[in-house]
């Protein structure tokens, strides 16, 4: 289906024979002797696996500035003279190759929106299925509930493409399920606009005070308005903590699965003549960059006795609040549609000084994530600077057709 396909694999797949990083140093000297799944699926297809993509390390972080293996720049803002711009990320790199025209796709993973964001920022397209559609083994874990691979590339087709290759249920992944439907590319143009109803979050759109966003909804209105397209505001009372709870499971998640980098079993080893704890320590203390240790720390501390409650499980129950709120809203419309990120691709250091403006940049995306739904961003229009904003459509778990359809016809429209 993808014979000679040239498609990158974001570095924290593992690749055979081929060093996998995860864009960290700690792994810097790995090279697996197998393919992730995924990657597997993709070669008996025919596609060709030209290259690793940069990455935010273990995919903690919205730009791909990586501290080890440098910064992934927007082909976008290159072509406008803005030679400063993030590609966004975790996936900035796999984003980058598809929108400088290096491969057809490329294969990513959205644990917040690592795949959305930087599709939105590039202007190309990016995909996260439902969770368990895609196998995870062979990826490197950052949260695991969340974690979630996936396809970008330059239009849905090519992506609807990708991810039926991709999608396939694998008995070595527990959390890999059966796709029973017909291929998403089956779906491509089912739409029938008089039949069709967007839900429009009542809260997302309270939110759009800038003129950017403003242009994202007011594009989305007119194309709606020229296919026949029902618009229902729907209300998701409690997405206000979406992003809170997210980053206290997110961290937590990642607290656990990096424990395993500790220079005895897997990568770097710093140290060989200390003492095993101080060997732990150094190995873990100069493997690491910044971000990868704070969020260890802050999530170890999540888990911690006599935090547990107070903040994990506390997150899980809102996880289960929001869950269930989608469910309610998906039972009145058929998908949902809002813009992807708040604004467009910024400059390199816009939010180094402060950690949390940085992860605010992920309230439109961590959602989904959190719900385990299927969503889409699509190129939909451009920023007052020229760079471009993405639309994303989102629907109930196991409708990714509907997510498909849905965004075939508004793309199109635009």
């Amino acid at each position: 289906a993808l014979e000679g396909v040239a498609v990158s694999v974001k570095d924290n797949f593992c690749l055979e024979g081929h060093a996998t990083t995860a864009g960290s140093r700690i792994l810097e000297n790995f090279v697996p002797t197998y393919d992730a799944h995924i990657v597997s699926r993709l070669k008996v297809a025919g596609a060709v696996c030209v290259g690793k993509t940069n990455l935010d390390e273990f995919g903690m972080g919205s730009t791909t500035d990586n501290p080890s293996f440098g910064q992934t720049l927007n082909p976008r803002g290159i072509a406008l003279g803005l030679n400063n711009i993030t590609a966004g990320g975790s996936s900035g790199g796999a984003a980058a190759s598809v929108a400088a025209d290096l491969c057809h796709a490329a294969i990513g993973t959205d644990t917040g929106g690592s795949i959305r964001q930087p599709a939105s920022f590039c202007g190309v397209v990016g995909m996260k299925p439902t969770y368990g559609l895609c196998s995870r083994r062979g990826i490197m874990a950052y949260a695991s509930s969340l974690d979630q691979a996936g396809v970008i590339a330059k239009t849905v087709e090519d992506t609807a493409a990708v991810m039926d290759v991709i999608i396939d249920h694998d008995p070595q992944d527990s959390t890999s399920i059966a796709w029973t439907k017909p291929a998403l590319s089956e779906s491509l143009e089912k739409a029938d606009p008089a039949r069709l109803k967007i839900g429009i979050p009542v809260e997302f759109r309270d939110k759009g005070a800038s003129d950017d966003l403003k242009r994202v909804w007011s594009v989305l209105d007119e194309t709606c308005s020229k296919f026949g397209v029902t618009l229902v505001p729907v209300s998701l009372p409690s997405i206000d903590y979406a992003l809170p709870a997210y980053y206290i499971i997110a961290m937590s998640e990642a607290s656990s699965n990096l424990a395993r980098y500790d220079g005895a079993r897997y990568g770097k080893r710093v140290g060989d003549d200390l003492p095993l704890i101080d060997m732990y320590q150094k190995t873990r203390a100069e493997g690491f960059g910044d971000e990868v240790k704070r969020r260890i720390m802050l999530g170890t501390f999540a888990l911690s006795a006599g935090y547990y409650d107070q903040y994990y499980a506390r997150a899980q129950r809102v996880r289960q609040i929001i869950s269930d709120e989608f469910a309610a809203a998906f039972a009145e419309v058929d998908v949902m549609a809002w813009p992807t990120t708040p604004e467009p691709a910024f400059p390199f250091g816009a939010h180094s000084g402060d950690p949390i403006s940085l992860y605010l940049q992920d309230v439109y995306t961590v959602p989904v994530n959190l719900a385990g739904l299927p969503a889409i961003s699509v190129p939909f229009c451009d920023a007052s600077n020229g760079l471009p904003m993405g639309l994303t459509i989102a629907a109930a778990q196991m409708e990714d057709d509907k997510v498909i359809c849905a965004a075939n016809m508004l793309a199109a429209g635009t």
